[in-house]
């Protein structure tokens, strides 16, 4: 039998959680090698939580991969809370992290809003960041988010109507501000769940994921997953109705001080991406003419994409296995 590559194997994961001040539990995933190039994974949403499949982009023989929850999501408690929950936060848990784990700097990849978080944490973190790789790159605009909400209607116009009754939202313009309100705390909890579940068949159809009326309708009437969607939804509608507390023009800021310090960055886009316009890169371009980007025909958004997987794992070794021989101490502080 042929032996698993490091890809392939399931790795085996350390689990630990950061206390805060502020009463969140962050919680987080280590594998790979001890002394591989440090690697912090931010996943998107807002509100997802992390994937154990992300592991399959790095040789964890070269490479040591750091899962985080964000706030409220996946193992992180309290889940599905936003009290204490902004993107300032989020940025300071990724330094408590990293000066936990003993990293001098680490490189951060980040898809859709985590990419959007791992060009703000880079800009205010810099001399922390090795480097940074985007996929599907989120810029946090009004644009986009009128974009997720009105003009993608036409991708999926059913679950879209669909959405919109759940809400009880008569103009697609409003429906975030509808849904936000609809999953505060305390609402009506068959609302909540008429929401989420809409919200997840809309999404899943606009990505093209599959038909939504395809979804099973057991795991759509789970009162676990149901718990799960809320928590997720709640807090993308809580960060998309505040733009993430950063907007486009400030993120490319950002971004390029992240350049101006010296940290390098790579984005990796599909071409057929209905949900990060493809503009966004043409955008993170001119603002920091020293970015590597890269469109990726017949690709989407999703990371599970086969090609758009294949291109993130060689930016990721591009990026920072040549560098991997200078020095050992750089991946821990002495």
């Amino acid at each position: 039998m042929t032996k698993p590559s490091p890809r392939q194997a399931t790795p085996p994961l350390e689990i630990d959680t950061l206390r805060t001040r502020d009463g969140h539990r962050v919680s987080f995933a280590i594998a790979g090698a001890p002394d591989g190039v440090p690697i912090a994974v931010l996943h998107g949403g807002p509100g997802s939580g992390s994937q154990p499949g992300a592991l399959r982009l790095f040789d964890l023989t070269r490479f040591r991969v750091v899962l985080i929850d964000q706030r409220g999501t996946g193992a992180s408690t309290p889940h599905g809370s936003i009290r204490h929950n902004r993107t300032d936060h989020l940025i300071d848990d990724l330094e408590a992290i990293r000066m936990r784990l003993g990293f001098e700097r680490w490189g951060v990849l980040g898809g859709s809003w985590g990419a959007a978080l791992a060009l703000a944490y880079a800009g205010q973190h810099p001399q922390a960041v090795l480097g940074v790789v985007l996929r599907g790159l989120f810029l946090t605009s009004a644009r986009e988010v009128r974009g997720l909400f009105v003009r993608s209607r036409g991708r999926a116009p059913r679950a879209s109507s669909r959405l919109c009754v759940a809400a009880r939202c008569d103009r697609p313009a409003a429906l975030l501000s509808r849904c936000h309100t609809a999953l505060q705390d305390g609402a009506n909890p068959a609302r909540q769940r008429a929401v989420v579940l809409a919200w997840r068949n809309y999404e899943e159809a606009v990505l093209g994921h599959c038909d939504a009326r395809q979804i099973n309708a057991a795991t759509a009437s789970s009162p676990r997953e149901t718990r799960r969607l809320i928590g997720k939804y709640r807090i993308q509608a809580h960060y998309l109705a505040h733009r993430c507390w950063l907007g486009e023009t400030r993120l490319l800021e950002l971004a390029r001080n992240a350049a101006r310090a010296g940290v390098p960055l790579a984005a990796v886009h599909g071409v057929r991406d209905p949900v990060c316009p493809r503009g966004n890169l043409r955008r993170l371009a001119h603002a920091v003419p020293t970015a590597q980007i890269e469109y990726v025909r017949g690709a989407g958004h999703l990371a599970s994409d086969p090609v758009l997987h294949e291109r993130v794992a060689r930016a990721l070794e591009t990026m920072f296995i040549p560098s991997a021989h200078e020095g050992r101490a750089v991946r821990r502080a002495a």
